[in-house]
């Protein structure tokens, strides 16, 4: 319904204060993907993107596009984390979309499997879990990974689901998919938001593993709070129907 098959991915590349962190993760991803599949890169950025982290997405968009892939850096019109992202898929010229961040706290060396997943089932989502391998968290909050498993048990009975991270969000998912829905929220939420509407869609999910290292630089925007706001959207898009998910409103 969303994708016959994978022809190429749009890559999101929100960032705020990332220097050598989104030099890296771009490099990995130029040195690991085959550059056939990545229909472009999207640097998304906003009016406190540090001019250092400026400075080093023309960096890399100099390297991106002397390896053949188009780059673009999108000055997001929307407010937060999730209104960056809205805003980069509601460009993307990619079959596909990866969502990720630019701190490394996304390991870029996943790229590769998400991709390869999805070739497999390009009508689903593959999503990266932190959560299917012992030892994957590394420097994380210690009440945020309680409160981080606890959440992920109650949202995957509450949806009726066996996933095991549904709050990350790094995954690729058919273009069409993503630009079909109403999305709701603005913050960190959206995270939660990219996942639970496809369930509720049916979209089939595969899940791979994935690790999760704390960033070096920079100080991250999703705060404790901000994991409790997650509650609001749960709630909600567990009684949604398809129509009201849906931007066209059909059943």
């Amino acid at each position: 319904m969303w994708a016959d098959c994978f022809e190429n991915v749009s890559i999101m590349l929100p960032a705020l204060n990332e220097t050598f962190s989104f030099e890296e993760t771009v490099r990995i991803i130029l040195d690991e993907c085959h550059h056939e599949d990545i229909c472009e890169m999207i640097a998304i950025v906003c009016d406190r993107t540090t001019k250092e982290c400026l400075d080093s997405i023309k960096y890399s968009q100099k390297e991106v596009e002397k390896a053949g892939i188009p780059f673009q850096i999108l000055w997001q019109t929307t407010p937060g984390a999730g209104g960056a992202l809205r805003d980069g898929i509601d460009i993307a010229k990619g079959s596909h979309i990866i969502t990720m961040s630019t701190d490394l706290e996304t390991n870029p060396h996943t790229v590769v499997d998400l991709i390869e997943g999805e070739k497999d089932a390009p009508n689903g989502i593959v999503t990266a879990s932190r959560w299917l391998k012992k030892g994957s968290f590394q420097g994380y909050n210690k009440i945020k990974y309680v409160l981080n498993f606890f959440f992920q048990k109650i949202f995957s009975v509450y949806y009726g689901v066996h996933l095991t991270d549904l709050t990350y969000s790094y995954q690729i998912a058919p273009t069409k998919l993503y630009q079909a829905i109403r999305w709701e929220e603005w913050k960190h939420p959206f995270f939660l938001e990219l996942t639970l509407k496809p369930i509720r869609l049916h979209v089939p999910f595969q899940e791979i593993s994935t690790e999760w290292v704390a960033r070096k630089e920079g100080e991250s925007q999703n705060t404790l709070l901000q994991t409790f706001k997650y509650l609001r959207i749960a709630l909600k898009v567990r009684f949604e129907t398809k129509k009201q998910i849906l931007k066209d409103g059909k059943e």
